[in-house]
């Protein structure tokens, strides 16, 4: 790894062009994923994955504005993984390490077929950034804990909040 989670953080906040909301949503997903990652116990490898992941988990937003209107998560996941390439392609991780970061931007929004605990942890730590910022529902996040979330340490931090 010769790019450092800083570094695409860095990257990242001067993709966002002053973008508040998005840079905020982004650093609270990186923190969420972060936590839950270490507290899992995941290898190093697949922490960092995870982590660049999470700070780019949006990229597609400025994109999806301006091309459809709004960020609908299909649209961000429809044109997340491509940017995610392109925008990692001079980091120096590897293409296996490149290609799981588009895999994971490019289906952040879909809940069925989590094939591995970094994406899971992804989809959790991007629910609870969603649910603090737009303010769901005790129902809707129980229905969350219930129904899509898998990690002990993301329903923990979940239920500790709500």
């Amino acid at each position: 790894m010769s790019v450092t989670v800083s570094q695409i953080m860095e990257k990242m906040i001067a993709v966002s062009e002053g973008n508040i909301h998005d840079i905020d949503h982004f650093i609270r997903v990186w923190t969420y994923a972060k936590t839950i990652g270490e507290l899992e116990k995941l290898d190093p490898e697949l922490q960092f994955v995870l982590e660049i992941a999470a700070i780019t988990h949006d990229i597609a937003c400025p994109l999806c504005r301006e091309k459809y209107g709004n960020t609908n998560g299909k649209y961000q996941e429809a044109e997340g993984a491509e940017l995610v390439r392109d925008f990692l392609s001079t980091s120096g991780m590897t293409e296996e390490q490149i290609g799981r970061v588009a895999y994971l931007v490019g289906h952040h929004h879909t809940f069925s077929n989590i094939d591995r605990i970094d994406y899971q942890i992804l989809v959790e730590a991007d629910y609870i950034a969603n649910a603090t910022e737009n303010g769901y529902s005790v129902q809707n996040v129980e229905s969350f804990i219930q129904k899509t979330m898998k990690t002990e340490s993301g329903k923990r931090i979940l239920k500790s909040i709500f």
